[in-house]
């Protein structure tokens, strides 16, 4: 058993007694403290993470997409910054009085928000994630203890250094925020297992990570599910919004889970839809694969398979199927989807209703892009992740996701 992940998560957990009871104020006052040092110490992270990029162009099989993920510049670090200044802005959670009434024997029983303790986060590439978990997780009074990949760790290194100048600086602990610096699967692996010092455990990254820390943690798991997002084009679509929803929805940010995998287009409109759209995203790079309606419209468009309807890229590679109706394509994404983002493109507000009620996922769109499920895009501030399952809590992760609820009552002498 390795002693630095043990060493680290004690820490937290020590760090963790003493966040829980700061004031709104001073876990502020930390929060612009940090953000104060990320934006002067901006060139010594760049340095780091183009320490990690160069490492990447090493190998021969990563993409351009997962290069995205990695890389920090000035614009980036300032919105990391930044996100920490709108999480200052936001109304703190803990301490918030749910309820509060009367028993039939007089006792007062109310809820209270509570922080949930101790965070682990094990994630891939995406040094934003390192800030904007570390700032949430202060907001909401909890400790994290942060597992990234070896792809990012000089970027993370430099990240949590900076984060932990700022926590003590404002006079917390800098355990409240710790990195847990053994890359190796077992080091993952351990921090899966530490009950007793981990309270929630959030996997960020792609379906083979997430599904190895929901079938091997036993530290309760909310699970950050993989983004097979699909957009149906239906037959009453304005077809120039459609084109401009579903361009967006994949080619803005591919490399994200929100980013549209699977194009589903109404058989009665596909003649007039699917040329000007397969020429637009050819055009932009993007492999086409599509079924055997698909293919007429473009010579560019390999054939699908199976694989292809439940596969997340993450990348400039787009899956298409045309459905006879909004049943079938309903019916598409009940068997491929994974419950995080899903839009449909329409006029018809019966078919938009019957879109709403039926697709099952964390995130439901009429007329928009599902690149719009996000934290900040919802008004919540940074996210710890997208929430695909239902217990206890579904989509972006604000503040409140990071509480729990424990009851309090007021007697005066009652016995039972």
């Amino acid at each position: 058993m390795s002693s630095h992940v043990r060493e680290k998560a004690l820490l937290a957990r020590q760090a963790s007694l003493a966040l829980a009871n700061k004031s709104t104020e001073v876990k502020n006052k930390a929060l612009l403290e940090v953000a104060e040092n990320l934006k002067s110490s901006e060139q010594y992270i760049l340095n780091a993470n183009k320490v990690d990029l160069d490492n990447l162009t090493q190998k021969d099989n990563y993409s351009k997409a997962f290069y995205d993920r990695l890389l920090l510049d000035s614009k980036r670090v300032d919105s990391m910054a930044d996100g920490l200044k709108d999480i200052v802005s936001l109304p703190d959670p803990v301490g918030e009085v749910e309820s509060m009434s009367k028993t039939p024997n007089d006792l007062t029983v109310g809820r209270i928000r509570t922080p949930l303790g101790v965070i682990g986060i094990i994630y891939e590439a995406r040094p934003n994630v390192t800030v904007d978990a570390a700032g949430l997780a202060l907001k909401s009074g909890n400790a994290v203890v942060l597992r990234g990949s070896s792809e990012a760790i000089n970027s993370n290194k430099a990240l949590v250094e900076i984060i932990q100048g700022g926590l003590e600086k404002a006079g917390l602990p800098a355990g409240g925020v710790v990195l847990i610096e053994d890359t190796d699967r077992a080091a993952a692996q351990e921090l899966m297992n530490m009950d007793d010092l981990l309270d929630v455990l959030i996997p960020r990254g792609g379906h083979s990570l997430i599904r190895n820390v929901v079938e091997n943690a036993t530290v309760p798991v909310i699970e950050t599910g993989a983004g097979n997002c699909h957009t149906y084009i239906d037959e009453s679509a304005d077809l120039k919004m459609a084109l401009s929803i579903a361009r967006n929805a994949k080619i803005q940010r591919p490399g994200v889970c929100n980013a549209m995998e699977t194009l589903l287009v109404n058989h009665s409109i596909a003649e007039k839809f699917l040329p000007d759209f397969l020429e637009a995203l050819n055009q932009e790079g993007v492999e086409l694969r599509g079924c055997p309606e698909t293919q007429k419209y473009h010579a560019a468009v390999k054939e699908a398979t199976s694989e292809d309807w439940e596969t997340e890229y993450l990348d400039l590679i787009l899956a298409i199927r045309v459905v006879k109706d909004l049943q079938e394509a309903i019916h598409h994404i009940q068997t491929y989807g994974t419950g995080h983002s899903e839009a449909i493109v329409t006029n018809n507000y019966r078919n938009s209703r019957k879109f709403l009620q039926q697709v099952d996922a964390a995130a439901v769109y009429v007329n928009a892009s599902t690149r719009f499920t996000d934290g900040n895009e919802f008004g919540l501030g940074a996210e710890m992740g997208i929430s695909t399952q239902k217990l206890h809590t579904r989509g972006p992760m604000g503040l409140k996701a990071l509480t729990s609820l424990k009851f309090i009552i007021y007697g005066d002498g009652q016995i039972r």
